[in-house]
């Protein structure tokens, strides 16, 4: 087994947004001070609504500073000190149209001191494309085909500027453009309509748009020599933009904000820090816009640099296929990664009955000392396409068939023609993924206990969530596995067997000293449909032995000297 650097704390992580349970935060901290979550957690990894935010749940940073309406720097130090670590969210690749630094470039255009604090689309690709009729350029093909989209269309935002131009921006993930309609008193202000014209124009605009038609492709018919003019007034004077617009990484600026924020993370008490898409923020001409070598490196070295004058320990978010052998180069410069394909191997082997798979991947994380944070469910889907080269196409497709008929959601990837190349993760809670079995969540669950790597829990999951389609409907397929519980919820949930038991593990976990990246785990040979795990450390035992097939399990645990053994008794059966 090779030896572990950059270790991760030990023990249990909970994962939530601030306002997952009861509202906001310090209806978290309440509920973890109760006897029932006493030693279940030694960490909390807060999602970034935590922070100013307006678009992607908080994933669209408008500044750092504490959402007041969700939580305070109180609740904080209350978690801190319950002995919990704090996990936070830096996303790095991109800021909020609303934040200071972009509003300052669309009030002073190239006079701002953040003009070059984001990717102007056409300055960077200027000599590599041709202009294109909407005002932007189509890179090259030989460029374009290397691009990896997250969304049908070019990766650019459209963004008016105060002198009657209008410029396109780098715009890797979600934007959101919003059209108030303009009324006939508004257009009146455009030379050569007269009142009745703008009133006709008016209504024009407004049953095309109200029958989907985009305002940039309205027939205005006899009004049509103004249209520059009606355009040019509904993007200035009717528009409401918000998206998360990437951050130039070859500004010196974008580096000082870097290092302010990690400042003030480290002020926030937070010893964990993750990087949100950090794989997307180095783009070069000719090559992809994704983990791009040497300069994705580059980037997430000087990151360390920073990290560690702060003495904040850094965990890469990123998904691509086991085949790529990304986790393996991050494990090899001295980082802890996301086991994104724990949570897709254990479905398959619980479907499956068989253990071939998730034992191959347990083998390698021990053989090899990757230090990583697993977990089942999280705030995103299931990610199965990180399991392309480790699993079997047929096998994927398969579990793919069997989420969505128990009332899953696929997101995909797209090509620079804006077709489907691939699908990207299911979203779907991880209850109605296992078809809401008690016993097969249980398995579930107390297999992530004896992973190597620090256990991550999704409060939703901890509460037997189900998928929220009526969510998803409203705000997104990644809605389905987001519902807000109230305390009344959780407090009706608590006594169930299956919360219970849950609970149970994870203080063994949490707590029983045979675990941890100073251990040994043991694989003990058993025929496919078992898998019998063991972990010793300092003269204390614990070991689990299951049946993937009948989802019965036995954990056993003993100390060498202290008369401690037992077997952990849990209720679902």
């Amino acid at each position: 087994m090779k030896p572990r650097i950059n270790l991760l704390p030990n023990g249990v992580m909970f994962n939530a947004y601030p306002d997952s349970c009861g509202g906001s935060l310090d209806k978290i901290v309440e509920l973890l001070k109760k006897e029932a979550f006493e030693d279940v957690f030694s960490l909390f990894y807060i999602l970034p609504s935590l922070f100013n935010s307006d678009l992607d749940r908080g994933f669209s940073i408008v500044d750092y500073g504490i959402n007041e309406a969700l939580a305070s720097e109180k609740d904080l130090r209350d978690l801190q000190a319950l002995n919990i670590d704090l996990k936070l969210d830096f996303v790095l690749n991109h800021i909020s149209v609303q934040s200071p630094q972009f509003q300052d470039v669309l009030q002073n255009g190239e006079d701002s001191p953040y003009s070059d604090f984001f990717i102007d689309w056409n300055k960077f690709w200027a000599g590599y494309g041709e202009m294109g009729p909407a005002g932007y350029i189509i890179p090259d093909e030989r460029y374009l085909k290397k691009l990896f989209m997250r969304k049908p269309e070019l990766p650019i935002l459209k963004v008016p500027f105060p002198d009657g131009t209008s410029r396109f921006y780098w715009n890797t993930f979600y934007q959101k453009v919003t059209v108030v309609l303009p009324e006939a008193k508004d257009l009146q202000v455009i030379e050569g309509l007269t009142e009745t014209d703008a009133a006709e124009t008016a209504s024009i605009i407004k049953s095309a748009v109200n029958h989907g038609v985009s305002i940039y492709d309205i027939d205005l018919g006899a009004y049509a020599p103004y249209r520059s003019q009606i355009l040019r007034y509904i993007e200035r004077h009717c528009t409401q933009y918000l998206g998360q617009m990437d951050l130039n990484a070859k500004s010196e600026m974008v580096w000082e904000y870097y290092d302010q924020t990690l400042k003030q993370m480290k002020a926030y008490g937070a010893k964990i820090i993750r990087l949100d898409a950090f794989a997307y923020l180095h783009k070069e001409v000719g090559q992809s816009n994704f983990f791009n070598e040497p300069g994705t490196w580059d980037y997430l070295n000087r990151l360390k640099q920073i990290a560690d004058r702060y003495g904040l320990l850094l965990l890469p978010e990123i998904h691509a296929q086991y085949g790529e052998k990304i986790h393996e180069k991050l494990a090899g410069k001295g980082f802890a990664f996301y086991d994104f394909f724990f949570p897709g191997l254990v479905i398959h082997a619980l479907e499956s009955g068989e253990n071939r798979y998730l034992v191959k991947w347990i083998r390698e994380v021990v053989a090899e000392g990757f230090v990583t944070v697993n977990m089942l469910g999280c705030h995103d889907g299931i990610p199965l396409l990180d399991l392309k080269g480790l699993l079997d196409d047929q096998s994927i497709d398969e579990m793919i068939a069997v989420i969505l008929e128990r009332g899953g959601m696929v997101k995909n990837l797209f090509g620079p023609d804006g077709q489907k190349i691939s699908y990207y993760q299911v979203n779907a809670t991880f209850f109605s993924a296992l078809n809401e079995d008690h016993k097969k969540f249980l398995l579930a669950r107390a297999i992530q206990m004896f992973m190597p790597g620090v256990p991550e829990i999704w409060y939703l999951d901890l509460f037997v969530g189900t998928n929220d389609h009526e969510a998803a409907a409203k705000g997104g397929h990644k809605e389905i596995n987001r519902t807000n519980l109230s305390l009344p919820e959780i407090k009706a949930k608590l006594p169930m067997p299956i919360v219970q038991d849950q609970l149970k593990l994870l203080r063994f976990r949490n707590t029983f000293p045979a675990f941890g990246f100073d251990a040994e785990l043991t694989i003990e040979a058993s025929g496919e449909n078992q898998l019998n795990l063991t972990w010793t450390n300092n003269g204390y035992t614990a070991s689990l032995q299951a049946d993937l097939r009948s989802y019965a399990f036995e954990i056993t645990y003993s100390s060498d000297g202290k008369n401690e053994a037992g077997q952990l008794m849990l209720q679902t059966g």
